[in-house]
């Protein structure tokens, strides 16, 4: 099973977008990563969820054609805001058994990839930046490990 962590693009300051939505160079991030992961052949997604935030629904629009997620497997998902707990989504993750990308906020992504990695959410162990997407690999015996992390500024 595979999970891509995924944190949204760039957005805009509140004074100036009360919505927080992409910039456009933080669309123009994310647009670049989605077209190396296409033409690198693509993700093979089950399922995608995101925050419901304008900037983490955008960037699920972006990274969506790299994907082979039809659109029905999109869903905005209560319990991935930055803030909240993330032993309910690793149970889920853990039950669902298939492959998931999230599109979320700091710190949430980066407590549940420690949570996955480590074991202890309280570690900082993955550093995610804008746009970023990061590929856990989950086994059987509920093991993960880092297999690979794409960043905008890679491209």
């Amino acid at each position: 099973m595979q999970i891509y962590l995924v944190q949204h693009g760039e957005a805009k300051p509140e004074e100036i977008d009360p919505q927080r939505r992409l910039t456009e160079s933080g669309a123009r991030a994310v647009q670049n990563v989605a077209d190396f992961l296409r033409t690198s052949g693509g993700l093979k997604v089950d399922a995608i969820w995101h925050s419901g935030k304008p900037r983490a629904q955008q960037t699920e629009e972006l990274l969506r054609p790299a994907t082979r997620a039809a659109e029905g497997a999109v869903m905005q998902h209560d319990g991935l805001a930055a803030k909240d707990a993330v032993e309910p989504i690793k149970r889920e993750l853990e039950q669902q058994n298939s492959n998931v990308m999230i599109v979320g906020h700091l710190p949430f992504l980066g407590r549940l990839a420690a949570l996955l990695l480590t074991g202890n959410a309280d570690k900082e162990v993955v550093a995610f930046q804008f746009g970023c997407v990061v590929c856990l690999n989950g086994d059987d015996a509920g093991r993960w490990k880092l297999e690979w992390m794409m960043v905008p500024k890679l491209l």
